[in-house]
């Protein structure tokens, strides 16, 4: 069975806290379960004080068959910065921008931009899979969103990692439908907002499309769907989304994904669809989820850390 560990950010305190809290322990270098097998959601760069740390976890995991793990946006970003569009053109698939250099500096700081360590993190990073369709469960970064994972599948190899360079540059081109598809998986589903609407965000760009909770799968509003800053939603139209536009999930088995930022107690956002993003480099928690092969998902099965390292009250212990 799988225990499942949201968005780490730099914060291998707490990784290690939450590992040994769901009964890992690290032996020669790698931490081991005697009958379980982690699942990361990736995230696991950018913010914190201990990027390096968390990637010498991932990574001897991974490479010991002791975890699985989905790539995340900030990966993707990151391979991106580092790969140019072409060989001696000084340009790059995530162009180097003062706002995307600011999003990436702690990672760069802490890893020496253009060492071999950072040579190193972005090879492996070029070999995470976008999802992973296991038996009895998905795992997606931010959305398992059907249609783009049809589109974004000719782009992938036969173990769902971006095929190659071509693909790459594909990936990141504004426009494409394939960019289109990739936003979705690593970052949420967007949908349009009805004709003539739109609203500023927190930094005064405009917006006629909203970012969605694309989990609810029944008639609602554009407001009831919207994921925005609290100051955002009064902006966004109180009125029934059309079917067309509903995102939904199938339900057909359980998701897991990351990258939300949430906080309070962790609880499924739906029968079949959990978030493990509990904002740990912002004070709040590291999150996992002890799957049991169940297909409804269940309070009971969280298990967190705090942010600085010590256990939440809840939810269940190791076995």
């Amino acid at each position: 069975m799988y225990d499942l560990i949201g968005d780490i950010h730099g914060c291998a305190h707490e990784l290690k806290a939450l590992l040994a809290k769901l009964g890992y322990s690290a032996r020669y270098g790698v931490w081991r379960h005697p009958t379980r097998q982690v699942i990361f959601l990736g995230d696991f760069i950018d913010r914190g004080p201990e990027q390096v740390g968390v990637m010498k976890i991932v990574r001897a995991m991974v490479d010991a068959e002791q975890a699985l793990t989905v790539m995340g946006n900030h990966e993707f970003n990151a391979v991106a910065w580092a790969t140019p569009i072409s060989t001696g053109s000084g340009n790059y698939l995530r162009p180097h921008t003062d706002d995307n250099r600011k999003q990436h500096a702690e990672f760069l700081a802490q890893v020496g931009e253009a060492s071999q360590l950072h040579e190193d993190l972005i090879n492996w990073f070029r070999g995470l899979p976008l999802w992973l369709d296991l038996p009895g469960l998905r795992v997606v970064h931010a959305c398992w969103h059907t249609p783009s994972v049809e589109i974004l599948t000719e782009h992938l190899d036969d173990r769902r990692r971006i095929r190659d360079e071509v693909a790459w540059v594909t990936l990141t081109r504004r426009g494409d439908l394939a960019y289109e598809a990739l936003e979705t998986v690593l970052k949420g589903l967007e949908i349009p907002l009805p004709k003539g609407v739109e609203f500023k965000d927190k930094d005064g760009k405009i917006r006629r499309r909203v970012r969605t909770r694309w989990w609810k799968d029944h008639p609602i509003t554009y407001r009831d769907l919207a994921i925005a800053p609290t100051e955002v939603i009064p902006q966004i139209p109180h009125e029934p989304a059309p079917e067309h536009v509903l995102p939904g999930y199938d339900g057909d088995k359980p998701v897991f994904v990351g990258h939300y930022w949430m906080s309070g107690t962790p609880r499924p956002l739906s029968a079949r669809v959990a978030c493990l993003d509990y904002s740990v480099a912002a004070g709040g928690k590291l999150c996992a989820y002890r799957w049991d092969g169940e297909r409804d998902l269940v309070d009971v099965h969280f298990c967190c850390v705090d942010s600085n390292g010590g256990q939440t009250a809840a939810h269940r212990s190791a076995p």
